[in-house]
């Protein structure tokens, strides 16, 4: 369900503030809930402001800005880390992709090299010539 705007809040607030009527008839005036009146009003007495508070919803980070501090570290330390031994150090509980998503969002690399000489691209024409054909006569 959408956010009230912030125009309705305050109306509604006002409209209790000048004794227009009890929490109730504001509710039903504003077709609202009654509790929806009651938290507009909390809301203001606590903490000064009668704003959307949605940005507050849903699951708290498990990788806060500790951990990001803490994960330049260790890799400086050793870059070759996996994805698990770099969660195990940390102590966190996060699944592997979660891990993966802060690297990427940090701009640090986790992809594996190998430690031999990279591999030299061979030929994929044929001949030297580019035919393809064998053109030495017998």
């Amino acid at each position: 369900m959408a956010a009230l705007s912030l125009d309705l809040r305050k109306r509604i607030v006002s409209a209790y503030l000048s004794g227009e009527g009890t929490r109730e008839v504001i509710a039903q005036r504003f077709n609202v809930s009654l509790g929806m009146v009651k938290k507009l009003l909390q809301q203001r007495r606590k903490l000064g402001h009668i704003k959307s508070l949605h940005h507050r919803a849903g699951r708290k980070r498990t990788i806060v800005a500790e951990h990001r501090i803490a994960i330049r570290k260790l890799l400086a330390d050793k870059p070759d880390m996996t994805l698990a031994e770099l969660r195990e150090a940390l102590g966190l509980t996060c699944t592997l992709p979660a891990l993966h998503y802060v690297l990427a969002d940090m701009n640090l690399t986790f992809k594996k090299r190998r430690s031999g000489p990279p591999s030299r691209t061979g030929m994929t024409s044929g001949w030297p010539g580019g035919t393809g054909k064998n053109t030495k006569e017998d």
